[in-house]
C-alpha cells in the first residue's frame, strides 16, 4: 500500500476479472486523480470507500455486473469530472447531492441498472455538466422546468424510463444542446415551439410517446439537425415542405405511426438527402410520392399504409443506391416487379402487384410478399442458384402461385420460416424440403395431396407445422412424436388423414395447438393426452414460439378457436386448444384430459363418442370455448362445469344428455342452441321443472304441443295453396272459354286504363 500511496492514475479497463469483487484497497489510494475499471467483469459491490478519494477526477465502472442499492458515497468525490456507472446493476433513487459534486461534465447512470427514482432537483444545477445519461432506468416523474439551466450540457439522454408530463418549454434554453433523446417514456403534451431556439441541435428524438398536436413548422428551421424521430405518438395534422425546408443536414427521418397528411407541392425537390426515412401510417397517396426519386442515398424505406394507390414506377427500383430494408406493405400498388434489388429485407405485402415474382439479391434475408395476386411458378424465384441464397423468411401466402411445389430447396439452407399457404399449389411435399433447417412450415389451404414424406423427419426444429385444408391422406406417422419434438403448433384440419391417433403425439412437450379436425380419423383419444405438457400447466410464455433469434413480426398462424377462424401473430404463444371434430373418434372421452388445465379451446364435436362427460373437464378453469356437440354422449353436465367462468362458447347440443343444468354464472348465458337436441331441463332453456322425476315427459309433452302447432300452420298454408290453385289457377289452365274471357276482362281493363291515362296527359 506504502507503494501505490501516491498512484495517481490506474487503468485496468476491458479485462477479465471474471467473479472478482473491486478490491477495497483502492478506496485507500489517496492520490488518485483517475481510475478506470470499465468492462472488466468485475461483479459485487461498489466499495463505498470509493467515495473518500477526494483528489478522484475521473472514475469509469461501466460495463461490469456492479451492484449497489446506494449511490449516496459519491457525493464524497468532490473534484469529480467524470462519472460513468453505466451498464451495471445498480438499484434504488438516484441520490440528492446538494451541490457536493458541481464540477461534474460527464454523467452516465444509463443501460440495464434499474434506478427507480424521480430526477433529483440537485442535477439540474450542475451548470458545467456537459453531457448527462439516464436512459435504460425506472425513472419516474416530471422532467422539471429546472432542465434550464444545464446550461452547458450537449447531450441529453432521458430515453426508455417512465417519465411523463410534458417536455418543459425551459428546453429552448440549452443553446449548447446536440443530441436530445426522450424516446420511450410516457410524456404528454405538444412538441415545444422553443427548440427552434436549440440551433445546434443534431439529433431530436421524441419517439415512442404520447405527444399529440400537431408537428411544429419550427422544426424546418434546425439547419444542423441530422436525426429527426417523433414516431409511434399521437400528432396530427397536415405537414407542408416547409417543414423541412432547412434540414439540409438531415439523414434519418423516424416518424412511423402518427396521424400525419403529408402535401408537398408536385414539383418538390428535398433539400436533404437521407439514407433512413420511417413514414409509415402517414397520408402520402394516392399517387406514389414524386420527392423520393431525388434520394440518392436511401437504404431503409418505410412508406407502408400510406394510402399509395398507384403503379409502382420504374424509377423507383432503378434507384443507385440498393434499399437494405423496403417497406411498402398495405398499400394498392398495382403492375408487375422483375427485380428488386433490396439486399436484407423487402415487404410488399398486401398489395395489388401482379405477373411472376421478381427476381432478388442473393444477399436477401427477409422476403414478404403476402396477400398479393402473383402468379405462376415458384422456379423462378428458388431454384436460380444466384438468388435467395441466404433467405431466412419467405412469406408468400395469399396469392395466386399454382403447379407444384420445386423440389430444389438443397440451397436454402438458412431458411427458418416458410409459408406458401392460400394459393393454388398442387401435388406432394417435396423431398428436399425436409432437409433444411425449417422452424415454421405452412402450406395451408391448397390443393396438394399425398402422405407424410419421411424426409420431413429431419425437420428436427419445426415449432409450427401446418397442412391443413389440402388433400393429404394416409394416416398421421408415429414419428411426428419422435422427431418433431419441439413443435408447438400442428394442424392437419380439413384432409384425407385416416388411421388412430398416434400416442407418439403424447410426447410433445411443447404443444400448444393441436388441430386434427375434419378428417377421417377413428379409433380413441388417447389417454396419454395428460402426457402435453405445455397444454397442462397455466404459465404459458412465448419464448418456445418465437425462439431468441427470430423476428417477431414473421410469427402468425391462422387458429379455428370459439367456432371461427382468426389469425393470431403477437399472442399466438400464449394459446392453447386442441381440435379434434369432425372425426369418425368412438370411446369415452378420457378423464385425463382434464389434467390440461392451460387448455383455451377444446373441440371435441362431430365424432360417435360415448359415455358420460368426465367430471374433470371442470377442472380447465381457464377454458373459453367447450364443444363436445353432435356425439352420443349420455348423462348430466357434470356440477364441476360451474368452475368454468371464463367460458364465451359454449356447445353441448345433439346428444343424449338429461338432468337440470349446472347453475354458474356462465353456462346460464348461452341460449338454447347450445343445448337442443338433449333432454334437459333448467335455466337457461325455457322448460323448466322443480324435480327430476318430471323433466322428460314434461318436455314431451312441450315438445308435442309446440309441434301441434307448427303442424297446424303448415296445415292451414298447404289447404291455402291447394284451394288457391284448384279453385282459380287450375280452370284458367284447363278450361278454354274461361281462360279466353279471363283476358278479355283484362284487356278491356287494360283499354279503359289507357284511355283515362290519354285523357289525363291531354
Amino acid at each position: 500500500l506504502l507503494e501505490l500511496k501516491h498512484l495517481s492514475s490506474l487503468d485496468l479497463s476491458s479485462n477479465n476479472f471474471s467473479s472478482i469483487h473491486i478490491p477495497k484497497i483502492f478506496g485507500l489510494l489517496e492520490s488518485l486523480t483517475y481510475l478506470n475499471l470499465s468492462y472488466a467483469q468485475f461483479q459485487g459491490a461498489i466499495p463505498h470507500n470509493l467515495g473518500n478519494l477526494s483528489k478522484l477526477q475521473y472514475l469509469d465502472l461501466g460495463g461490469n455486473d456492479l451492484k449497489s442499492k446506494s449511490l449516496q458515497w459519491v457525493s464524497g468525490l468532490s473534484s469529480l469530472q467524470y462519472l460513468d456507472l453505466s451498464e451495471n446493476s445498480l438499484e434504488g433513487p438516484i441520490p440528492d447531492y446538494s451541490g457536493n459534486i458541481s464540477f461534474l461534465e460527464v454523467l452516465d447512470l444509463s443501460g440495464w441498472n434499474h434506478l427507480n427514482s424521480s430526477i433529483p432537483n440537485s442535477l439540474y444545477s450542475l451548470n458545467r455538466l456537459q453531457f448527462l445519461s439516464l436512459s435504460g432506468n425506472q425513472l419516474q416523474g416530471t422532467i422539471s422546468s429546472a432542465i434550464g439551466n444545464l446550461s452547458s450540457v450537449t447531450h441529453l439522454y432521458l430515453s426508455e424510463n417512465q417519465l411523463n408530463g410534458q417536455i418543459p418549454l425551459s428546453i429552448g434554453e440549452l443553446s449548447s444542446l446536440k443530441l436530445f433523446d426522450v424516446s420511450k417514456n410516457q410524456l404528454n403534451g405538444q412538441i415545444p415551439l422553443s427548440i427552434r431556439q436549440l440551433s445546434s441541435l443534431e439529433l431530436f428524438d421524441v419517439s415512442e410517446n404520447q405527444l399529440h398536436g400537431t408537428f411544429p413548422l419550427s422544426i424546418g428551421e434546425l439547419s444542423s439537425l441530422e436525426y429527426l424521430g417523433f414516431g409511434y405518438n399521437l400528432l396530427g395534422g397536415v405537414v407542408l415542405e416547409t417543414h423541412f425546408s432547412n434540414l439540409m443536414r438531415l439523414i434519418t427521418l423516424a416518424a412511423s405511426h402518427n396521424r400525419l397528411r403529408f402535401e408537398p407541392n408536385s414539383s418538390w425537390i428535398p433539400s436533404f438527402q437521407c439514407e433512413w426515412i420511417e413514414l409509415g401510417d402517414w397520408y402520402l397517396g394516392p399517387k406514389f410520392p414524386q420527392w423520393l426519386k431525388f434520394q440518392k442515398k436511401l437504404s431503409f424505406l418505410d412508406i407502408s399504409n400510406a394510402g399509395i394507390s398507384d403503379v409502382m414506377p420504374t424509377w423507383f427500383l432503378n434507384l443507385p443506391t440498393p434499399f437494405e430494408y423496403l417497406n411498402l406493405s398495405f398499400n394498392q400498388l398495382t403492375g408487375g416487379i422483375s427485380y428488386l434489388n433490396v439486399r436484407d429485407t423487402v415487404d410488399l405485402s398486401s398489395n395489388r402487384l401482379t405477373g411472376p415474382f421478381p427476381r432478388v439479391l442473393s444477399t436477401l434475408r427477409f422476403l414478404f410478399l403476402s396477400n398479393n395476386s402473383f402468379s405462376g411458378s415458384l422456379s423462378q424465384l428458388l431454384c436460380d442458384s444466384s438468388s435467395g441464397k441466404r433467405m431466412e423468411v419467405l412469406y408468400i401466402d395469399k396469392n395466386l402461385i399454382s403447379g407444384d411445389i420445386p423440389d430444389c430447396w438443397s440451397h436454402c439452407q438458412d431458411l427458418n420460416i416458410l409459408n406458401l399457404g392460400s394459393n393454388n399449389l398442387t401435388g406432394k411435399i417435396p423431398p428436399s424440403l425436409g432437409y433444411i433447417n425449417l422452424s415454421m412450415l405452412n402450406l395451408r389451404n391448397n390443393t396438394m395431396f399425398g402422405e407424410f414424406p419421411s424426409t420431413l423427419q429431419n425437420s428436427t426444429n419445426l415449432i409450427m407445422f401446418d397442412l391443413s385444408e389440402n388433400h393429404f391422406s394416409g394416416s398421421v406417422p408415429a414419428w411426428i412424436g419422435d422427431k418433431l419434438s419441439n413443435l408447438v403448433i400442428l394442424s392437419l384440419r380439413s384432409n384425407n388423414f385416416d388411421g388412430h391417433i398416434p400416442h407418439n403425439i403424447c410426447d410433445l412437450q411443447f404443444l400448444q395447438n393441436l388441430d386434427l379436425a375434419h378428417n377421417n380419423i377413428s379409433g380413441v383419444i388417447p389417454k396419454c393426452f395428460n402426457n402435453l405438457s405445455a397444454m397442462a400447466t397455466t404459465n404459458k410464455t412465448d419464448k418456445k414460439v418465437y425462439g431468441d433469434s427470430f423476428y417477431r413480426f414473421s410469427w402468425s398462424a391462422l387458429l379455428v378457436l370459439k367456432g371461427r377462424e382468426d389469425e393470431y401473430g403477437s399472442t399466438l404463444g400464449l394459446l392453447t386448444s386442441m381440435d379434434l371434430s369432425a372425426n369418425s373418434l368412438t370411446g369415452e372421452i378420457p378423464k385425463e384430459i382434464g389434467s390440461l388445465v392451460g387448455l383455451l379451446s377444446l373441440n371435441f364435436s362431430g365424432n360417435l363418442l360415448t359415455g358420460n362427460i368426465p367430471d374433470s373437464i371442470g377442472n380447465i378453469e381457464l377454458m373459453e370455448s367447450l364443444d363436445l356437440s353432435m356425439n352420443r354422449l349420455n348423462g348430466e353436465i357434470p356440477p364441476s362445469f360451474s368452475n368454468l367462468n371464463f367460458l364465451n362458447h359454449f356447445n353441448v347440443s345433439y346428444n343424449n344428455l338429461t338432468g337440470q343444468i349446472p347453475t354458474s354464472t356462465q353456462l346460464q348465458s348461452f341460449d338454447n342452441l347450445s343445448y337442443v337436441g338433449n333432454h334437459h331441463y333448467g335455466p337457461p332453456l325455457t322448460k323448466n321443472c322443480a324435480s327430476k322425476g318430471i323433466p322428460t315427459d314434461v318436455a314431451n309433452n312441450g315438445s308435442s304441443s309446440e309441434g301441434n302447432k307448427v303442424n297446424s300452420l303448415y296445415v292451414s298454408i298447404a289447404l291455402g295453396f291447394v284451394m288457391g290453385f284448384w279453385g282459380v289457377v287450375a280452370p284458367l289452365f284447363f278450361i278454354r272459354s274461361w281462360r279466353i274471357a279471363y283476358y278479355r276482362m283484362l284487356d278491356h281493363i287494360c283499354g279503359k286504363l289507357y284511355v283515362f291515362w290519354a285523357t289525363m296527359g291531354m
